[in-house]
């Protein structure tokens, strides 16, 4: 699930491949032409698509001249960013929590 929350998009539940494409939609339907930010703290589950997902946002967010910034990412999330070694892309240092 994915609801707007003033100039946040709440991600909830599960991102996986057997909903990701139309979390994808949806997220982009939302984006607007300011800055966002991706609160992905209620994501429950992920697998590798959710990488995907935040990809195109990002892209569809610079197609409309909007900017995000994801906050909040669950640990199981930042495993697989850093599997895939794309941290560095998606979250700037003051994004991470700390453990």
């Amino acid at each position: 699930m994915i609801y707007r929350d003033g100039d946040t998009l709440v991600v909830e539940g599960e991102v996986t491949v057997s909903n990701v494409t139309g979390l994808t939609r949806q997220g982009i339907e939302l984006l607007s032409s300011n800055l966002l930010h991706v609160d992905l703290q209620k994501v429950t589950e992920v697998d590798s698509t959710v990488i995907s997902m935040l990809f195109e946002w990002r892209r569809a967010a610079d197609r409309k001249g909007c900017q995000l910034k994801f906050v909040h990412f669950p640990a199981s999330l930042e495993s697989l960013m850093q599997l895939y070694d794309v941290t560095s892309i998606l979250a700037s240092d003051q994004d991470r929590p700390e453990h």
